[in-house]
Formats: structure tokens, sequence, C-alpha cells
């Protein structure tokens, strides 16, 4: 084809880090059609790969910048980001099967069905946690539908349907963390982020195995030099996945050991074998040596078979416990003589149902580079391109608190969404109030909360930032929780009911104003006792003449007439609001006075005004103040202490009132302290917050009269 490309679309560079061969293609699709712009495969100069995985990042790395660099170089403009396949070493699968029901009756869209993979990695997700019996920790790489159910109704395809509950069975594969840690390091090395991560043979399947195939019952092997991968169709469906850590490089070492040559060497040897007659090569010594292709094959003959024997096992274990119907073979490790015969041979089908793919499952790709021929060895980085339109932009990886996390991407996912998808508390996301306590005043439910807590401290590439904002492919999240605020003290003198409505009384004809007395379960107490948990507080509408006389810090003419109302009275006579007494006074302060005794329960009680008879106990009084006026002044308390009055708001939030009290001022986040909103249960949806129809900042002041709206998306 005439060697051009259409630079107005976007390009994929798709990268297969394997064992042996790190390939590198770039290219975009048009419609059906895949165009390969971009081609490069480097050999890694040691073995800093083995069976599959990284052991030596830097090496890998690097082999992965040249590749870059030749790459730019032939398309002449930077490349940034890159998708990558994981090898299947020590691959774990789940399927399970997960539903969603919708409010009501609703047309079936793609975000409806991304909500329901979500739902199914989660399952999956907990259910090899129960299960790991290992000591590797799992991290989700890949997943495919088995099947669709639209009200509980087998469908293949619900998208456009309206239903009222769809639901899916799934198939989710994780590898150990440390793997995808591995290849994620390597990528950042050369200067690289990943864009999209899948499994190689997920990724071998778009190229090798059409949809229209994949009603029969088919095993797809990509044989690489260190692994097997291998998958099974049935149905439309991939049924499962698996893997053997076998391939290509067995046979190399045979070689090395019988020829005595380096790897390199081996390779070279092993590959020659298979399109030509004889072999030249020189080994360690500087010893030239033709040998003919037959004794490759005759030395590698055992080791192809064994290897052929464990796929063919693992295949049928996979299926079931039967063979498949037939075979394709993807990989430079199934190129050699007489693996796909005895592969056949092995799972007992016939020879011509075991194939390599390569250019017959390439119709669809076209490479802009002539000279570049469509191999088996290239199936795999293609299928990674291709893969890359099959999630793009469904899903973003990233580490919350050193751990990596894969979200489904919605386009507006921020902090708190990772936060929430990783099971963090959401109430150590917020400021926590300490411990309230809770009592009653005179017969009503009084409940004062604790002080608030400080805000988590949330840090995003180790940069400050709020819990809205927007997350970054591969960033790197940091929440330290927050923290809960001391519990609630409170005492008795911070009451309106002690303050705000002082006892008034009339003294030899001036009036004076007496803060009340109170009595908590029963017993009186000062205005500096600290409430406790339910504690039953009464206000007392009356003192005693010595409690009076305490309070005003007077001395009285004992020898002469105590009158209240007009009546004779003593010390222990009860003073109800605006009583008038009357009395001859000493002196102020200069001498003890006399203190109130308690009443006996059985004594007769003089009843003045028709006022209900009440027994007394003592109060300590409060030290005088050296005041010469015969009035008691009381003390405003602090406004951020008062409660239910002058401080609090009332905002609207989803149609209702609802008062905030307790604080000078309110922030959006504090709404949460007054509704029963439970964030956890997200289900891949977004929350969506509006305060007077703009979108909310969890940090923004609150306003009396605010209207605020707080619920999921619904997809």
């Amino acid at each position: 084809m005439e060697n051009t490309m259409d630079r107005n679309k976007q390009l994929v560079f798709g990268l297969d880090i394997g064992t042996r061969n790190v390939v590198g293609t770039v290219g975009y699709k048009d419609g059906k059609e895949f165009y390969a712009v971009a081609q490069c495969v480097k050999e890694h100069e040691t073995r800093a790969m083995m069976d599959g995985q990284i052991h030596d990042i830097g090496r890998v790395g690097a082999t992965i910048a040249e590749v870059r660099r030749e790459l730019e170089s032939q398309l002449g403009e930077p490349l940034a980001e890159v998708c990558i396949a994981a090898a299947g070493r020590v691959l774990k699968t789940v399927t399970t099967t997960v539903e969603y029901e919708f409010p009501e009756e609703t047309v079936v869209d793609l975000e409806a069905l991304h909500t329901l993979d979500l739902l199914g990695v989660e399952s999956a997700q907990e259910i090899l946690r129960e299960k790991n019996d290992t000591k590797y920790k799992f991290y989700c790489v890949g997943y495919s539908v088995v099947r669709y159910y639209l009200n509980d109704e087998l469908f293949t395809s619900l998208e456009g349907h309206k239903a009222n509950k769809i639901a899916e069975e799934i198939i989710v594969t994780f590898l150990p963390e440390d793997v995808v840690d591995g290849l994620y390091s390597a990528v950042g090395i050369a200067g690289l982020e990943v864009a999209n991560l899948t499994l190689e043979p997920i990724a071998a399947i778009n190229v090798a195995i059409p949809e229209a195939f994949r009603m029969l019952n088919i095993a797809l092997v990509d044989v690489g030099a260190g692994t097997s991968d291998i998958c099974i169709t049935k149905d439309g469906s991939i049924i499962a996945y698996g893997m053997i850590p076998c391939a290509g490089d067995e046979m190399t070492e045979l070689i090395v050991q019988q020829y005595l040559v380096d790897f390199n060497m081996a390779e070279h040897i092993k590959l020659s074998s298979g399109t030509g007659e004889e072999i030249e090569f020189q080994d360690i010594m500087g010893i030239s040596h033709k040998i003919a292709s037959e004794e490759i094959w005759d030395l590698t003959e055992e080791s192809v078979k064994k290897i052929t024997n464990d796929i063919a096992e693992k295949i049928k274990e996979l299926n079931g416990g039967k063979s498949v119907s037939a075979a394709f073979i993807v990989g430079g490790g199934g190129k050699i003589h007489g693996f796909t015969e005895n592969l056949a041979d092995d799972l007992g089908i016939q020879r011509e149902r075991v194939a390599l793919r390569g250019e017959e499952v390439m119709q669809s790709v076209h490479f802009i580079q002539e000279e570049v021929r469509k191999d088996p060895l290239l199936v795999t980085p293609i299928g990674i391109c291709l893969n890359y339109y099959e999630q793009k932009n469904n899903f973003i990886m990233v580490h919350f608190n050193g751990e990596r996390m894969k979200l489904y991407d919605n386009s507006h996912l921020t902090v708190v969404d990772a936060a929430l998808q990783a099971g963090f508390p959401n109430e150590k996301l917020f400021p926590r109030r300490g411990k309230a306590v809770q009592f009653t005043i005179n017969g009503k439910q009084r409940v004062v909360r604790g002080e608030a807590g400080e805000s988590a401290i949330i840090k995003m590439n180790g940069n400050p930032v709020g819990i809205n904002t927007p997350l970054e492919p591969n960033c790197d999240i940091t929440i330290e929780p927050s923290t809960e605020g001391s519990e609630a003290e409170f005492t008795i003198e911070q009451l309106d009911e002690y303050t705000s409505a002082p006892i008034t009384f009339y003294v030899n004809g001036k009036e004076i104003n007496c803060e009340k007395f109170v009595e908590v379960n029963g017993k009186l107490e000062p205005g500096s006792y600290r409430i406790q948990e339910n504690d039953m507080i009464e206000t007392r509408n009356y003192y005693t003449l010595g409690q009076l006389a305490e309070v005003m810090d007077v001395e009285v003419d004992l020898e002469k007439d105590i009158l209240v109302n007009n009546r004779p009275a003593d010390f222990q006579t009860l003073v109800y609001e605006n009583f008038e007494v009357e009395w001859s006074v000493l002196g102020y302060a200069s001498a003890p006075v006399p203190k109130a005794q308690p009443r006996q329960p059985e004594e007769e009680r003089t009843d003045f005004g028709g006022s209900e008879e009440i027994q007394t106990d003592v109060l300590n009084t409060k030290e005088a103040d050296g005041t010469s006026e015969a009035s008691v002044t009381v003390s405003e308390p602090d406004v951020e202490e008062k409660m239910e009055h002058g401080s609090a708001i009332v905002v609207i939030v989803n149609g209702r009132p609802v008062q905030l009290d307790k604080k000078e001022s309110y922030v959006f986040v504090d709404v949460f302290d007054y509704i029963d909103f439970d964030l956890s249960q997200s289900r891949g949806r977004g929350i969506v917050t509006k305060v007077n129809g703009v979108d909310a900042q969890f940090t923004q002041n609150l306003r009396d009269g605010d209207r605020i709206d707080i619920y999921w998306k619904e997809n």
C-alpha cells in the first residue's frame, strides 16, 4: 500500500515486553482497519526477564527506551503514553455474576454497562481476597464478559434495550502486584506513562480469533520465550484464561549446553533451524561450525513434546476436562519445528486444526512500512493497540496510599472517588466531632456536640489538594485520616436556662436578679458542674432566704423581723419569682453568713402565694466579688458555646429544611453531620453536590437559606 499515514488520527503506542524481545507498534484505527505506521523489535542484551517476569528493571527500561527512540525517529514526533500487556505468571481468574437494578425502567447505555463491569471486578476482587492462599497481593489486569442478562433473560448485547435489571457473568483476571509494578517501573524508566494495561492472551485474541469464530470451542496459545499464555473461547465468549511457565527458552538452553554458545547465539540457531537447511555459527571458543537444521530438531524434540504436552493438559483443564475443537498459536516460541504437530497429537485432534496465526488473521491490519512482514510475533503488540480502543478511557490507574488501583473513568473522577473505591472510611475523610453529650433540661432532650477535629491531609503527587480535585492517570494519592475532636464539655453556667432567665426578687424595695439554682439527678450542683451523659437537669424557680443572703453577700440582723410578702420568715423560707423580702442588713460580706440548712421532707413548709412545697438542699454559694450593690450580674457565655441561639442557620437539603447549629460559621462538609447519607454506597456512581444549583466545593461557606442538593448520579 502507499507509504503514507493519516496525520489527523490519534496514534496508539503498543508495547509487548517479552522475555526475549521488546516489540513496539505505533498505529491508528480507522473504522475496522488498523494501520501500523511504525514498528521496532529489540532483543534484551542480557537475560533481564525470565518466565515473563522482569528481573532487572533497569536493563528492561533501557531496552524500552531504545524502542521508544527508534519509533520516535520513524514517526518524527515524541511518544509519551504506551499500552502494555502482562504475561500470566501466577495468574488467578475469578468468574462471578453481578446485577444492577435501576430505580425505574431505563434504556441501557454504555455508562450502565461500565458500571456493571466495575461491580463485577469489585465482586471478583472480594472473592479472590477471601480465597487467596498465596503470599502474593493480586491486581486486576483484565476481564471479559461471558454473558449478559436483561430482566433475568439471557441476551447477547444489552446496549439500547429497556430494562429494570441487568446482570452479567464476568471472568476477571489477576496477577501479583509485583509483576505489574515491575512493568510500570520499567516503562517509567523509559520516560513513558501507561495508558492501558491488559493481559497478553486478551490482547492476542483481539487479532487471532475474530468474534465470529468465538462461537467455536477454540484455544489460543501465545508461546513466548518464558511463558505460554492460554485462553479458551466458547459460545461467543472467552470462558477461561491460563498459563504454563515454560516456552521457547527451554529449547534455547539445550542448544547453549550442546554447542557451547552464549544465549543470544543459541537463540539465533533455534530460529534459523526453522527457516533454512543449514546453520552456521561460532562457539565461545571462536570455532566456526556448520550443522543441518535437522540436528537442532532432533536435539529439541523431547523438550518440544514436554511443552506441548503441558499446554494440552492445561487446555483440557481450562475447558472442563476435555479437548477443544481447534487451537491457534501466536508468538515466536510456537515457530519451532514440530510444535503444532505435537500439540495436535497431545490434544487428540487433527493436525490441520492446530495452526500458527500470522498473515491470515491480519487482513484488516496494514503496515505502512512495506518491509514489515505479517508474522505471529506481531499478533500480540497489534492486539495491545486494539485493546486500547476497547477499554480506552474506561479505566484509569492510580496509587492510593501505596496501593495500585484501577477505577472506572467517568470523566469526572475526583480524590473522593479513589478513597471510596479503596475502602477508605468515609468518616476519616472529614473532620470528626468528638463524643457528644446528651441530657434533658426541664424535661426536654438536649444534645451538645463535641469539637470538630482536623481535616484529612490529602496530597496528589506530593502536593496538597482538596477532596474534589480531579484525578490524573497514574497519580500518587496519599490521605492522612482526619482526626476526632475533643468530646463535648458543657457546664451548667453555659446553659441558656441558667443565664438568660434569672429569678427576680425585691429586697428592701430594690430589684435583685439572681441566677437560677440547678438540680442534676435530684441534687443541687454549682454553675461549674460539667454535664454528664444522660443527666436529668431541672432549674429551680426558688431560693431559700439563706441562699439569697449568701448570693448577695449580706449580713442579716437575725434579731429583727424578716418578712417575705409581709409574712414572718426565717432563713429556710422559700422565696419565688417576684417575692418581696424585707430584712435588716448589718453589713456586706463583713461577717460569715449563716448557712441555709437542708429542709427535711416531713417538715411543714410555709406557703407564700400558693407555691408548691419543694424539698431543698444546701447550695455551695459563689465567693463574694466585692461589689457593693445588692444584685447579681451574670456574664454572657461564649458565642460558640450557645445552643440553638444566635449562631444557627437553616439550609434546605434535598427539599427539606435542616438546622445547623453550634458554630459561628458553616462550610458545605458540615451538612454531613446533620443528614443520613452513606458515602460508601457509590456502586460506581458519581456523587452530585450542588449549592443553589451550582457544583459545590466541600469547603465553601454556607449561608442561611442556601438550597443544597446531594445525591448519586444514576447511570
